[in-house]
């Protein structure tokens, strides 16, 4: 089973987790943190040759916890357009198409693997989907889409993967091809999860900021830092919150405490 709260407090960490946290200080090398940048394309490309489409689950849960699927249309049969931002192997893109027949996507990701893999999905239909490859922090969103053109843009699960220090170059390029008035729907790992606690000595890159054992990197946000970082690109904030989740083993007898940050940021 899991117990779900949304909120704006952090989770407390437990005293053992708190010391475990404060003793792991040691930052991996400048110059292992300049090649893991240097390999970040290669590192999600062999993520992907790897675990092919298996690795992340099919994501119902979009349309239920982001209303805004429905709520930003003036008829239920409206044409919607949407960007998603990152789009993995389409985990949440195809889910979405089959779910909502009104609906054209435009996909992109770092890795043309995972493209590779979307345009082979047999529910890929370029009458519904244009999908490419894009490195989000500094290929320019308009040579895909014109400016000022989508209804939504999702950013699940990909902010996080991006080093801090470039992720307003993210925000700045969705940015030009959302239509005023239009969100962004975020969800993205939160402070204290479950994954965070897990990573042993030596995984540290800066504040917040871990590589995991292949290479590819995750950033858990705060609600303060990821406000700060759509309003200094010019977004208004709709809403920002943890979700925490106690997915609990019973069989086990294990407490598994997931951490979401879950948010929406409008263009004014």
């Amino acid at each position: 089973g899991a117990l779900q709260k949304k909120g704006h407090s952090t989770r407390t960490l437990s005293p053992e987790e708190a010391e475990r946290l404060a003793k792991d200080q040691v930052l991996v090398s400048v110059f292992k943190q300049l090649k893991l940048e240097k390999d970040a394309q290669k590192n999600w490309d062999l993520f992907y040759k790897r675990n092919s489409t298996n690795f992340f689950k099919d994501r119902h849960w979009t349309t239920r916890e982001f209303q805004e699927l429905k709520a930003c249309r003036e008829a239920a049969d409206q044409k919607l357009t949407i960007l998603e931002a990152g789009c993995g192997v389409g985990n949440c893109l195809f889910p979405l198409l089959e779910e909502d027949l009104h609906i054209f996507a435009y996909a992109c990701d770092f890795s043309p693997r995972a493209v590779e893999y979307v345009k082979q999905n047999p529910l890929y239909s370029m009458e519904r989907c244009k999908v490419f490859q894009c490195d989000l922090t500094k290929d320019d969103l308009l040579e895909h889409i014109p400016a000022d053109s989508v209804d939504v843009v999702t950013l699940i699960f990909v902010l996080s993967a991006i080093h801090p220090d470039k992720m307003h170059l993210v925000l700045k390029n969705i940015y030009k091809v959302l239509k005023p008035g239009k969100c962004v729907l975020f969800r993205d790992y939160g402070l204290y999860d479950h994954a965070m606690l897990r990573f042993k000595s030596g995984s540290k890159l800066g504040e917040n900021f871990y590589v995991r054992q292949d290479g590819t990197r995750s950033y858990f946000f705060t609600e303060e830092f990821l406000s700060q970082l759509f309003r200094a690109e010019g977004y208004e904030q709709v809403v920002n919150e943890y979700v925490q989740r106690e997915t609990v083993n019973r069989k086990e007898d294990l407490c598994v405490p997931r951490v979401f940050l879950q948010s929406k940021f409008r263009k004014p």
